[in-house]
């Protein structure tokens, strides 16, 4: 008899951008499964304090920041979610200029990614610290930046 197979992870992502386009574009590059076994479930938000709000209630499992939204950027948010959320997921920080990514040690991300947003770099972020979390316990993975 052959066993069914295994239902995926499903990983609830929320996405903060203040352009529509840059949400659009992060959620059609992570996909509703960036790997086999992983299925994303996405809360896409334009504003800073709707996403503390969902954050507050939790089951946010990571959190992709766009550092260019105004008037709150992600820079600013990725370190305020570390300073005031119990228990904060993990964060992928979108950088426009490569001399930006100094500031994600500040903003405490663990993972960078920069504009454009590139579909095979952004996947391999999230699940990198998907499965760092899994893998300490859902303690905070941490991400060569």
């Amino acid at each position: 008899m052959q066993e069914a197979p295994a239902a995926p992870r499903r990983l609830n992502v929320l996405v903060y951008a203040s352009s529509a386009q840059t949400r659009d574009r992060v959620i059609r590059a992570l996909g509703e499964h960036p790997e086999p076994g992983l299925a994303i479930d996405v809360v896409a938000l334009d504003n800073d304090d709707a996403a503390i709000a969902r954050l507050d209630e939790g089951g946010i499992d990571l959190a992709i920041l766009d550092g260019e939204a105004a008037p709150s950027g992600g820079m600013g948010l990725a370190r305020q979610i570390k300073d005031e959320i119990d228990s904060p997921p993990p964060v992928v920080l979108l950088v426009a200029r490569r001399d930006d990514a100094w500031l994600a040690t500040w903003s405490r991300a663990e993972a960078v990614v920069p504009h454009p947003v590139d579909p095979v770099t952004l996947a391999n972020a999230v699940t990198s610290l998907i499965e760092g979390s899994a893998a300490k316990g859902g303690a905070e993975a941490t991400a060569a930046h």
